[in-house]
């Protein structure tokens, strides 16, 4: 008996169509995985779209409430009902004691803390200051034209 090689014709060209067919697969099904996560991410996102939608919805709807409007300009805009005296609490302290830290005790109302002015002194210190450069000789830089229709804060 003659020895049979190890694989014939046939087995040959099934192997070649399979890996042909492996080959030829292997693109588009990397394709279709990627579309569907895509598609995927897609839905994800159109839930989180649904939800803000429905989100601003509801926040519509309280808004249409006039109780609700009058609640949000009291706390908001701090309206008052007429009748009724609004007060707003401030820090006396304010700012300095806040970065002094907490073991710093807060100032006893309409006293000023060491070496600070009163807001009336600051005023007219800036008042003097701008009274001394006006008084000093100086250039005048030209100013930059103004756009028609400038509706900017500061000339207003």
């Amino acid at each position: 008996m003659a020895a049979r090689p190890r694989f014939t014709s046939r087995a040959t060209v099934l192997v070649l169509v399979l890996c042909s067919l492996v080959a030829i697969l292997a693109y588009p099904t990397r394709q279709f995985i990627s579309q569907r996560a895509e598609i995927s991410a897609q839905r994800a996102k159109a839930d989180h779209a649904r939800q803000q939608v429905e989100q601003l919805r509801r926040e519509k709807a309280r808004w249409q409430d006039p109780e609700y409007v009058k609640a949000q300009a009291r706390a908001r805009l701090h309206y008052a009902v007429p009748g009724e005296t609004p007060y707003i609490a401030v820090d006396p302290a304010g700012q300095a004691a806040r970065s002094a830290g907490p073991a710093a005790a807060p100032a006893p109302p309409g006293s000023t803390a060491q070496g600070a002015k009163p807001w009336y002194a600051s005023i007219w210190d800036s008042v003097d200051a701008a009274d001394t450069a006006a008084a000093a000789p100086a250039t005048p830089l030209p100013l930059p034209p103004s756009p028609v229709g400038d509706t900017s804060p500061h000339d207003h």
